[in-house]
């Protein structure tokens, strides 16, 4: 079959040429990118004419979103195209302006937005962002013509990261900031971040407010802060905003902060250029860390420094781009064939909010260097105070806390639910590869754990996995895993199903790896988390971000952890969650 009867017949397979609300644009592209990846680059231009396609539905699109809109645990995110278009985005930011119009009358929002009025509100400004998604400029001119018309300055930052943006909030002295990003979800998705004055994720008072107001708005296909008698633009064609460089933002925080958490930027900077034993290598998947490592790593010109996946490619080259062991395996090759002795390699997700380590034989997710993050800052910095992670998260931590005779805190997962201890817990991290540290903003970010593992690896002249190797040593092994399974229930059905699970209490057994587990503790806080009386533990929830039912497990011996997903995984399909094989 010639390239061009490839073509057609994929066309005629994903109804391409129909109403674009009957197109499988996305599917096209993911067949397209595998057909360019086995066979070369002169399918580009085919993927390129489907991405023109989808520019004209996204700008087009007249309708609700195929999804109704709701802000989960880190925002909105939907399908580009079919639910995230110029309207349906600018009926999101309507929803949004709303609140602050809404302050100067209902005095109880300012404690949550941290204005108290709309004219500080729009004196104050948006910090407005996006990542490397397909329409990120198109959606930030659409956020920014619903924000110009409604008064309100825009410090435009372009192509930037969750923790960069988080950070320009603080530095500039923002009302709010805006970040166009689904976070680690695969090429089809969009997203949409708010974050308000306290520049970390918006309180759940918000966006609950923010879900209905938009689903109101959508609904009515109107709202009085949107017109549509003009065409929009990018932002960055726009000449009313107001561009910054966001990333110095960031470094500006880490300076003024260096007392709080005693990380020394420059100095660590200086360090890693001036010694010969360390190698970094990171793996941008072709997101937006992409753009400022060069930056990040200021004046350093060393060939210690590798980037892998620097390059822009919307497609992810058809993975899902995400901090996971398989995504790993380019920084582990490289490191592995590299001669220095202290190795540091790291894969970041798209913005930026995500990030997980290795050191070419040892990975380490979030659930471990939370932990020896944690450890650092407070037998080596001599730092005291608490620590917080999420419930799904590796109970090392907790291990570390009370042997050290310090307080805990353990709320759902999200990492707004850290807002309580903002300030006071020298690390917040969650299992999900997403950390922050006191005198940092209240939002997760890459970037300050890259710094701040940089700084164990010069300071410590070892390895993490070395320095993991210690702690488990003195403080015990923990050998969590995690997964997720896509469901076809939602809401009130997918809740009856998860109910089901409320039969396994306290007392209860459970049979895991052929053997019965006495569960001696439940943890309903968000889903179901058994623990067992040997402290091995399983939790289910749902998804708050996308239509799946996740599960964390963890082991107090190696061989333990696939025993305790087989059992999350029975647990599931005995309440009618399984997929059908």
């Amino acid at each position: 079959m010639s390239q061009v009867d490839k073509v057609k017949e994929l066309y005629r397979k994903c109804n391409i040429g129909r109403e674009h609300s009957a197109c499988d644009y996305f599917s096209l592209v993911k067949e397209l990118v595998a057909l360019r990846n086995m066979e070369g680059l002169h399918w580009q231009r085919y993927i390129d004419q489907v991405y023109g396609l989808i520019m004209d539905e996204i700008i087009c699109n007249d309708n609700t979103p195929v999804t109704a809109v709701k802000f989960g645990t880190s925002g909105w995110r939907g399908i580009i195209g079919k639910d995230f278009f110029v309207r349906s985005v600018s009926w999101v930011t309507a929803a949004i302006v709303e609140l602050y119009v809404a302050v100067d009358e209902e005095t109880e929002l300012a404690g949550f937005l941290r204005v108290s009025s709309l004219a500080e509100a729009q004196k104050r400004g948006c910090v407005l962002g996006y990542d490397n998604r397909f329409g990120g400029e198109i959606f930030a001119g659409a956020v920014t013509e619903v924000l110009r018309s409604a008064g309100f300055i825009v410090h435009y930052a372009g192509e930037s990261t969750t923790g960069v943006l988080s950070a320009a909030v603080l530095e500039l002295n923002a009302a709010f900031s805006v970040n166009l990003t689904p976070s680690h979800n695969p090429l089809e998705y969009a997203g949409y971040k708010y974050n308000a004055a306290d520049a970390g994720p918006a309180a759940a008072e918000l966006t609950s407010r923010i879900t209905r107001r938009a689903q109101e708005i959508t609904g009515a296909k109107s709202s009085p802060l949107v017109s549509f008698d003009k065409p929009v633009v990018s932002a960055s064609e726009r000449d009313d905003v107001l561009p910054f460089d966001a990333l110095e933002s960031w470094k500006q925080l880490v300076r003024r902060n260096k007392k709080v958490h005693d990380l020394d930027y420059d100095r660590i900077m200086a360090d890693f250029e001036n010694d010969n034993d360390v190698v970094v290598v990171i793996d941008s998947v072709h997101g937006a860390s992409r753009i400022h490592i060069p930056s990040l790593f200021e004046g350093v010109t060393t060939t210690r420094l590798i980037q892998l996946r620097d390059t822009s490619d919307v497609t992810f080259n058809g993975i899902a781009p995400e901090p996971s062991s398989v995504n790993m395996a380019g920084v582990t090759r490289t490191l592995r064939g590299r001669s220095e002795s202290l190795k540091l390699g790291a894969i970041i997700d798209p913005d930026g909010d995500r990030i997980r380590f290795t050191d070419g034989e040892v990975e380490i997710s979030m659930n471990q260097f939370g932990a020896m993050a944690y450890h650092f800052l407070h037998e080596v910095k001599g730092k005291k105070g608490m620590v917080a992670k999420t419930v799904a998260t590796s109970n090392l931590a907790n291990r570390l806390a009370d042997v050290l005779g310090e307080e805990i805190f353990e709320p759902r997962v999200g990492f707004k639910e850290f807002k309580p201890v903002i300030g006071r817990a020298l690390v917040c991290f969650e299992e999900s590869d997403g950390i922050t540290i006191i005198g940092h903003t209240p939002e997760k970010d890459a970037y300050i754990g890259l710094l701040l593992a940089l700084e164990m690896v010069i300071n410590r002249r070892q390895n993490l996995g070395e320095y993991l190797a210690e702690i488990e040593k003195e403080y015990g092994a923990y050998y969590p895993d995690r997964d997720g399974l896509p469901v076809s229930l939602q809401g009130a059905a997918l809740s009856e199903a998860l109910s089901r699970l409320e039969k396994y209490c306290v007392g209860e057994d459970v049979t895991v790896g052929g053997t019965r587990q006495r569960i001696t503790e439940v943890v309903d806080i968000d889903g179901r988390k058994m623990i067992f009386e040997d402290g091995s533990w399983l939790m289910i929830r749902p998804s708050g971000t996308e239509p799946k039912v996740r599960f964390y497990v963890e082991s107090r011996t190696k061989s333990g952890t696939v025993a305790l997903v087989e059992a999350a995984r029975a647990m599931l399909d005995e309440v009618g969650l399984l997929p059908e094989q």
